[in-house]
């Protein structure tokens, strides 16, 4: 097991007085420009990705970078944090982000018994709707395809929470769909669905 004790204390050593500046302004200011859903896999680390600075990405990861269709009954921590970053924080730019050889992806596509873990079968049926557009499409039982359809499906469950939806209305955020490829690290862009261009056009994620 890596010592993190030791890899914090280098941090505060070496890292972080760096990057002084920065962590005092971040200090009394949070104002991310972007709200990040990405897969909890430890692969798959937003900001190194994207280069980003602490402060930049308003980061949310799940299983299979599934995001719940909404529903006011169930306050999750998913939906919670959406409303934050959209309402509260004004990001301008939302990015659902799959990936390559995705856990979650590969047990729905190859028909993993899931038996045993109960609690992530009942979480992979929020990608139902990934599955149904695979099959659509004529993609279903490849892994990549179904990765690919499951970021337009949870854009699609995105649209649904009211403060997204409202913000669009507004012309105040954009959304784009990512596949992220491990080996490479490339990025493929996915469709989205169809909005107006924000205020903020000038930035493109």
């Amino acid at each position: 097991m890596p010592d993190l004790a030791e890899r914090v204390a280098r941090f505060q050593r070496d890292v972080h007085p760096a990057k002084a500046d920065l962590f005092g302004h971040l200090a009394s200011h949070h104002q991310p420009h972007t709200l990040f859903i990405g897969c909890s896999d430890a692969r798959v680390v937003p900001e190194l990705i994207t280069s980003c600075e602490p402060g930049e990405l308003f980061v949310v990861r799940t299983a299979g970078n599934l995001v719940p269709a909404y529903d006011r009954r169930s306050g999750d921590g998913v939906t919670a944090s959406i409303e934050y970053a959209v309402a509260v924080l004004g990001v301008t730019d939302i990015v659902v982000c799959g990936h390559s050889a995705c856990g979650a992806m590969t047990a729905l596509a190859e028909d993993h018994d899931l038996s045993g873990t109960p609690a992530i079968a009942h979480w992979l049926h929020h990608a139902d709707a990934s599955r149904a557009r695979a099959t659509a499409a004529g993609d279903a039982g490849g892994v990549a395809d179904l990765i690919r359809q499951n970021v337009r499906a949870q854009l699609a469950n995105l649209v649904t929470h009211p403060a997204v939806a409202q913000a669009r209305t507004e012309n105040a955020v954009r959304l784009h769909g990512w596949v992220y490829d491990i080996a490479t690290g490339a990025v493929e862009r996915t469709e989205a669905p169809r909005e107006a261009t924000p205020r903020d056009a000038t930035r493109t994620a």
